[in-house]
Parts: structure tokens; C-alpha cells; sequence
């Protein structure tokens, strides 16, 4: 599956973003998907996953409380919406897909097999 991340920008401390992820070539319907992050000097971090119907998440403990995903199975597209954004959340966001993810491991990147080229978010102070 190919994933296409989208949405991130440049803003204050305080605001908001959303960044979406587009899937093609395959259904992620039976497919977890997750955001994680890249900051400059420091290893990719897990952000977030949504299970199948969505109802299954899990956050990092840093954006618990401020950041949603969501998933549109009939637009094969998940979403993070961003709140309360820190300049300590500026970094590169990338959208994978796993379709043999379970609960356990889903905070794991390895888990993932496919994903997006990344979209840049930058939170000024």
C-alpha cells in the first residue's frame, strides 16, 4: 500500500494542525495505522494508532490529552488532529500501515511494513 501524509506547516505555540494520511492500492480497513515522529537528532517516536474500525487507540505519552486520530475506512484515510501544539512536537510526521499489527506490538515501528514520505510540522515559541 502506498501512504501519502499531508497537512503539516508551520505554526504557533498553542495552535492546531491536521494531518491526514491517504492509502492507495490496497484497503487499510484491516490495517493499523499509526503516525510516528522524527525530531532533529532523535530517533523516530511512536504518536499514535488506530485500529481497524477505529476503535481501538493508542497514544504516546507525550500527546495523550491534546492529539485525536481518527480513520474514514470508505476514503482509506486516517487522520491526526493536533491540539495545544509545543515546540517540542516539531518534527517530521510520518503515517505507516501494518496488516499483521497486533495490540501488543502496536507502539512498535517495526511493526509496520508500509509508509508515507513524511510531512513536516514545525511549532514556533
Amino acid at each position: 500500500v502506498q501512504l501519502q501524509a499531508s497537512g503539516g506547516g508551520l505554526v504557533q505555540a498553542g495552535g492546531s494542525l491536521r494531518l491526514s494520511c491517504v492509502a492507495s492500492g490496497r484497503p487499510i480497513r484491516n490495517a493499523a495505522v499509526g503516525w510516528f515522529r522524527r525530531a532533529p537528532g532523535k530517533e523516530r517516536e511512536f504518536v499514535a494508532t488506530t485500529f481497524r474500525s477505529g476503535g481501538t487507540t493508542f497514544y504516546g505519552d507525550s500527546v495523550k490529552g491534546r492529539f485525536t486520530i481518527s480513520r474514514d475506512n470508505a476514503k482509506n484515510s486516517v487522520f491526526l488532529q493536533m491540539n495545544s501544539l509545543k515546540p517540542e512536537d516539531t518534527a517530521v510526521y510520518f503515517c505507516a500501515a501494518g496488516f499483521s499489527t497486533i495490540l501488543s506490538t502496536a507502539r512498535r515501528e517495526s511493526t509496520y511494513t508500509d509508509w508515507g514520505q513524511g510531512t513536516q510540522v514545525t511549532v514556533s515559541s
